[in-house]
């Protein structure tokens, strides 16, 4: 990702503050070391009407994808970790609603590249629990004790 001007960063953090989203999905999936993806993403979000907006958001930020929803919502979605780091650190002295939540994100992002064992992956779900507070989080089933209870069962362990 390249280097925002200052203003463009000021823009693009107003915009996430507005209408975009930083948040973290714990996800079952057998595939992984521990049996969850750890999902993270920045969105924004745009009536279908304004797609080209978007489209010269993500020029800027040049990373991600863009996808139009069926309830007349488009999309801006950003999963590529490093991108989200870079991209945070320049927003993150501009944000206002959302400064608590990106610099917990970039925390999380961090502590994910140094799981080592079951506890340090229940302490990354419960630094996950936190932003998802922070996020007003409604649909949200997976949680850290999600986690637990799956280690218990699977591992006969206790976490």
């Amino acid at each position: 990702m390249e280097h925002l001007t200052k203003l463009q960063s000021a823009y693009i953090a107003g915009f996430l503050d507005g209408d975009g989203s930083i948040y973290i999905r714990l996800k079952p999936n057998k595939d992984y070391h521990f049996g969850f993806q750890i999902a993270p993403n920045i969105v924004f979000y745009q009536s279908n009407k304004n797609w080209l907006f978007l489209k010269k958001i993500k020029n800027i930020i040049g990373a991600g994808y863009l996808r139009q929803r069926n309830d007349g919502i488009s999309e801006y979605i950003i999963g590529d970790t490093a991108t989200m780091k870079s991209l945070l650190k320049q927003l993150i002295p501009y944000l206002i609603l959302k400064k608590k939540q990106a610099q917990l994100f970039v925390r999380i992002l961090k502590k994910k590249e140094q799981i080592k064992n079951q506890k340090d992956f229940v302490a990354l779900a419960k630094m996950i629990d936190k932003l998802e507070a922070l996020n007003y989080s409604k649909k949200r089933r997976i949680t850290s004790q999600t986690v637990v209870d799956t280690f218990k069962q699977l591992y006969q362990t206790r976490v």
